[in-house]
């Protein structure tokens, strides 16, 4: 552990147990997932409680039928599995099909939509690694999309934003804007048909439970993928000219792997592979490694400096090489060697920052040529369809999941049932040789990408974001903040922000504004000015702007067993732990 160093009090006291402690991004979520811990639950039970709430509690932000890419620590056995919980492109999906009818990026609305893969994930986690079963996992969601919860100021505020992608949407509407409008703050906001849904798979269950606790999952899993909720939705996606079909829907499985891993100093990190940007975390922390951060002085000009050429190096790559490696030769062993960072590191320039992303790396692999051209116009801060969990429980298990896909861009509510099918589909390119290309059967690169850091023998750390292309850049600093200069967990979150927008941006049309570089209103004003004279276009995100992301993380302490919790005030993120 680094010198510890005298920092400003946080802005909300950690949250401290000997027992178990949860932080998500909604504080009812936390509670649900609470409850089912303080009931004997695991981590992973609880998590999965929570992963659903979110579905409820943040349907702006995310959805039963979207994404929930997981990293697992199983404490027993030291091990350490990646569930992508990442759907794939529909078999009629192609590049061919889309610039043929569809020229362009990926359009918002129904063709973006891949096979949801979230229901799956849950149910794989609790299958696995739970002990409960589904119907208990989803009892809080149920609770609160039947009876409702009182509207939060975000929710409501992003809703407003997006008022107007509800007129041809009347599905949605009905959902969203109750009585013709956006709900406020405090209304009690319900979702009837999403509770029926989920109260459906788990009477499912229920039916079959009497032949144990993995046939009652497993008819959850059939009901979802075979049964009457993928009719309906194979059935709207062919009436409105969606790709979906019955085949896709019943063909589909998570993915369980190894994470990709990067040892940073005496730290382990671990990050989902290159389906999604997570490696971009490791790939910085490579890069890092070779300076004296201690030195350069937390959030200096010189550090914060050093820290966005860093991550500019790592997009590069991101954008060159990362993809589907079912489909994509992906060089990860290249990309996280200590020899090729040693290589790209002297491209960190001190005094001049790269006016755009930089070059990519010469990993061994076939990379894109060229840095895409600059988009015209004033950045619009477009990712906020994305939200965190992480759950660590007495036997030191831990949980870290990124929970996605609102309603937001258009994505159509299936009639009756609640749920809006994954539309990530919109992270996709329509060029055939970009990695992430589309393809039959082909997952999207996906921003939502949960971590775990381990410091062995003293520390257990899940930790994540939600952000769009802001996610890899703040975990990055939190991490540091927490690693490198001894910040306890809150402090680590509550920490001045900053983060790049000189690479494309991972959601359709892939907006690129070389240079552009984001400030919270809490840094000086004499540190913007020391890094405009670099080279970075320096710009200042408004005092109450939430973008810079809803970061939770929970630390087990291995030689006192005492558990730390952190909540990002910028969101509605809440830890709760005894």
């Amino acid at each position: 552990m680094p010198q510890k160093m005298s920092w400003p009090r946080p802005h909300r006291p950690n949250v401290m147990g000997t027992r178990h402690v949860i932080s998500a991004g909604h504080y009812l979520a936390a509670e649900a997932g609470f409850r089912i811990l303080e009931a004997g639950g695991n981590a992973i039970d609880a998590g999965v409680a929570a992963g659903i709430a979110l579905n409820v509690l943040e349907s702006q932000m995310c959805c039963f039928a979207g994404v929930a890419p997981t990293i697992i620590y199983l404490a027993a056995s030291g091990e350490t599995v990646s569930i992508d919980g990442l759907g794939t492109w529909p078999k009629a999906a192609t590049c061919a099909y889309f610039n043929e009818h569809h020229p362009g990026p990926v359009p918002e609305g129904i063709l973006q939509t891949i096979v949801p893969a979230a229901p799956d994930a849950w149910i794989t986690a609790l299958e696995r690694y739970g002990t409960i079963t589904f119907g208990d996992a989803a009892a809080a969601a149920i609770r609160l999309a039947r009876d409702g919860f009182p509207m939060h100021a975000q929710m409501s505020a992003r809703v407003k934003a997006r008022e107007i992608d509800f007129i041809d949407q009347p599905e949605s509407a009905a959902i969203f804007l109750p009585g013709g409008r956006a709900p406020e703050l405090g209304e009690v906001f319900v979702q009837a048909d999403l509770a029926k849904t989920l109260q459906f798979l788990a009477d499912e269950e229920a039916a079959k439970g009497a032949k144990g606790r993995e046939a009652g999952l497993q008819a959850v899993r059939d009901a979802f993928y075979k049964g009457d909720i993928a009719d309906a939705i194979v059935r709207f996606q062919a009436a409105n000219g969606g790709l979906l079909t019955a085949e896709d829907m019943a063909g589909y499985r998570v993915t369980i792997e190894p994470p990709q891993h990067y040892r940073f100093r005496d730290v382990d990190v671990f990050s989902c592979g290159p389906w999604c940007q997570g490696p971009m975390l490791l790939q910085a922390l490579a890069l890092l490694e070779g300076f004296d951060l201690a030195a350069l002085g937390h959030n200096s000009a010189d550090y914060v400096h050093t820290l966005v050429e860093a991550i500019k190096l790592a997009a590069a790559d991101r954008e060159a090489y990362y993809g589907d490696p079912k489909f994509v030769d992906v060089p990860m062993d290249q990309l996280l060697s200590r020899a090729y960072a040693d290589s790209r590191r002297a491209m960190i320039r001190p005094g001049e920052a790269w006016p755009e992303m930089p070059p990519a790396g010469d990993a061994g692999a076939s990379a894109q040529a060229g840095a895409p051209a600059a988009a015209a116009g004033r950045h619009v801060d477009r990712a906020l369809d994305t939200t965190y969990l992480c759950v660590m429980d007495g036997q030191g298990n831990a949980f870290s999941c990124t929970p996605s896909d609102g309603v937001m861009r258009k994505t159509p509510v299936v009639p009756g049932t609640g749920l809006y099918p994954s539309g990530r589909g919109n992270q996709s390119r329509t060029e055939p040789d970009h990695p992430s290309a589309i393809a039959p059967g082909k997952r999207p690169r996906l921003t939502p990408n949960p971590a775990l850091a381990i410091r062995e023998g003293k520390e257990v750390m899940p930790f994540g974001t939600p952000g769009g292309d802001q996610q890899t850049q703040v975990m990055l600093q939190m991490f540091l903040n927490r690693y490198a200069f001894g910040m306890d967990p809150q402090t680590a979150i509550d920490a001045p922000r900053f983060g790049s927008m000189s690479f494309p941006d991972s959601f359709s049309p892939h907006d690129y504004f070389p240079g552009l570089l984001k400030l919270e209103h809490t840094f000086d004003q004499a540190l913007g000015e020391d890094l405009a004279a670099r080279g970075h276009k320096v710009e200042w995100w408004a005092e109450d702007e939430w973008l810079p992301s809803g970061v939770c993380a929970v630390a087990k302490d291995l030689k006192t067993g005492v558990l730390w919790g952190g909540a990002d005030r910028r969101r509605t993120c809440y830890a709760l732990g005894w």
